[in-house]
C-alpha cells in the first residue's frame, strides 16, 4: 500500500509511529532545528520510500551498532528537500539537494539508486574519542568489518562528541572521510572478503 504525503497534523503522527525496525520509528529521524528554525515543514514527499529506506538503515546499520555498544543518539537524519535546500542556502553545514539524494534526503534516489543516512553519537564511545581523537578510527574499522555500510563521515570533535554519519545504500560505496583535526580525508579500507581488522580496534573487542 502506497503511503501518501502528510496532509494533516493526524496523518503527520501516523508517520511518526511508524515502526522502521526494533528500536526505532520514523519520529525519531524527523526532528531538525533548521525545520524548527525556520517554520519549514520536514517531512517526506513520498513517505512509503522513506520508510523503505529508513528500515534499511536501521535494521542493517543502527540496530546493530545499538546492540553491539549500547544507546545511540540521533543527531540529524531525514530531511526533506525543502529543509536540506535552505540549510544549504543559510550555511548550515548541509550539502546541496543533489549530494544529499539517497542520503539525507532519504526519498528521492542519486544516479545510483536510494538510500538513507543519519547522523549518530554513541554515548558509551564518547570516552574513548576523549581519550583520543585519532580512535574514531577504531570506530570506523569496526563498521567497515562488520556492517554493510555505503558511506561514513566523521566530524571535528570539538562539540560533537565524535559525531559521524553512517549511510546505507543499494549499491554502498564503502568510503570513509574524515574531518577530523589532524586526520583528515579518506580512510584506505580493502574490500577483500573476511580480512581481519580487529588489530584496528583494539578498544572495541
Amino acid at each position: 500500500m502506497t503511503i501518501k504525503k502528510a496532509s494533516s497534523i493526524g496523518k503527520l503522527e501516523d508517520l511518526g509511529r511508524i515502526q522502521l525496525s526494533k528500536s526505532f520509528f520514523m519520529r525519531d529521524f524527523l526532528y531538525s532545528e533548521i525545520a524548527n528554525w525556520y517554520g519549514v515543514p520536514n517531512f517526506p514527499d513520498h513517505p512509503d520510500i522513506a520508510i523503505r529506506m529508513g528500515s534499511k538503515l536501521c535494521e542493517e546499520l543502527l540496530e546493530p551498532l545499538q546492540e553491539k555498544f549500547g544507546r545511540i543518539a540521533i543527531r540529524s537524519a531525514y530531511r526533506s528537500p525543502s529543509v536540506n535546500q535552505l540549510g544549504n542556502e543559510k550555511g548550515h553545514n548541509c550539502a546541496s539537494n543533489e549530494k544529499n539524494f539517497a542520503s539525507h534526503i532519504w526519498d528521492y534516489p542519486d544516479a545510483k539508486g536510494y538510500g538513507a543516512t543519519a547522523c549518530i553519537i554513541i554515548p558509551s564511545l564518547i570516552d574513548l574519542i576523549e581519550k583520543d581523537p585519532n580512535n574514531w578510527k577504531q570506530i570506523a574499522y569496526w563498521i567497515h568489518n562488520h556492517l554493510p555500510y555505503s558511506h561514513l563521515e566523521f566530524f571535528k570533535k570539538e562539540n560533537t562528541f565524535c559525531a559521524f554519519n553512517i549511510g546505507w545504500h543499494e549499491k554502498p560505496l564503502k568510503e570513509i572521510n574524515s574531518y577530523v583535526t589532524g586526520s583528515k580525508g579518506k580512510l584506505k579500507v580493502t574490500h577483500e572478503p573476511n580480512l581481519d581488522y580487529e588489530k584496528f580496534y583494539p578498544d572495541l573487542l
